[in-house]
């Protein structure tokens, strides 16, 4: 009962800042959910009540992209990208960093923590950046206390990544990462999309679910384009902390990044779309993590329409 007051307090503050009837409002979120599979989340990410039809429908809502998933990321090889320990095994050449997990034992977490003096911790499943965080080695005072508690929570230990100065430019307080979506068919891989994430100053994730912002990137030349968007939708020229201006800003090691992710792309081919996570260092990218279920909601808020072109490309190649 509380959540649906909170949706509809939700659609209330939105109607009134946009002189909209809540009423009307609220029917029409009913509809787009039983007919066409939009949630709530879907209406107002994409600012359904100011599109008209014929924009909504090329949306990839969230029935939409479950359907897409179901074709090119089949959940019975989910394990090899989302239990981490997983993937940073299966995907070790492209990822240039160490990590322990608790079946490593209480000798590897001892020559872990002497080698790191600061490191992430992290869920051996999470999604989303949750419960990640930053700690010091010299805060465990019990090696067999620390131990018990990375199995019984089910976690995990990584070796910080340092970025590249020029990703420090745009905001030093996180490890400012590149979303890119590619797309393997037929033992070839190609670019389907790619977007930088920015942390806002604050937090120490640049996760777009977790106060950061999004901007699009010329696939062509490796530069920024256009305004940064956060989840409020809120536009940003510039850095609100840094000032750093956003666009035609040039990342460095584009095309590196670009080599690496369609090679990445090739090592499970059973998963057709995937977005990887990418941080750059001063000696060049490396792979944060992989996801199989990407999400359009980065790519449908920065590009301003609905992406479901690319869902029919991928359908086209696939022969639906």
């Amino acid at each position: 009962m509380g959540r649906i007051k909170g949706y509809l307090k939700r659609i209330d503050e939105v109607a009134y800042k946009n002189n909209k009837s809540t009423f009307l409002m609220v029917i029409d979120v009913f509809i787009w959910y039983i007919f066409y599979g939009a949630t709530l989340t879907d209406y107002l990410n994409y600012e359904f009540y100011n599109r008209s039809f014929k924009e909504r429908r090329e949306y990839a809502v969230v029935r939409t992209q479950n359907k897409f998933y179901e074709r090119v990321s089949p959940s019975k090889y989910k394990e090899f990208f989302t239990i981490k320990p997983n993937f940073l095994n299966n995907f070790k050449e492209y990822i240039g960093r160490d990590f322990y997990v608790p079946s490593d034992g209480i000798d590897k977490l001892k020559l872990f923590l002497k080698k790191n003096k600061e490191f992430m911790i992290k869920p051996l499943d999470g999604l989303g950046g949750a419960d990640v965080k930053k700690v010091k080695s010299s805060d465990i005072k019990n090696y067999n206390e620390y131990l018990k508690y990375l199995e019984d929570n089910r976690m995990f230990l990584e070796e910080l990544i340092v970025q590249h100065k020029k990703m420090s430019i745009l905001c030093p307080s996180s490890v400012n990462t590149l979303r890119v979506m590619t797309f393997v068919n037929n033992n070839k891989s190609e670019l389907l999309y790619a977007a930088l994430r920015v942390g806002n100053g604050i937090n120490e994730v640049d996760n777009f679910h977790k106060g950061g912002m999004g901007i699009s990137i010329d696939t062509a030349t490796g530069r920024l384009k256009g305004e940064a968007i956060d989840k409020d939708l809120r536009h940003f020229t510039k850095h609100p902390v840094t000032k750093t201006y956003f666009n035609n800003y040039e990342l460095p090691y584009w095309n590196e990044i670009k080599e690496l992710v369609l090679k990445a792309a090739l090592v499970n081919q059973n998963i057709k779309v995937v977005g990887w996570d990418v941080a750059i260092t001063k000696n060049g990218p490396v792979l944060v993590e992989g996801n199989r279920r990407p999400g359009f909601d980065l790519v449908q808020v920065l590009s301003d329409k609905g992406r479901k072109d690319i869902i029919r490309y991928v359908y086209s190649k696939l022969g639906r």
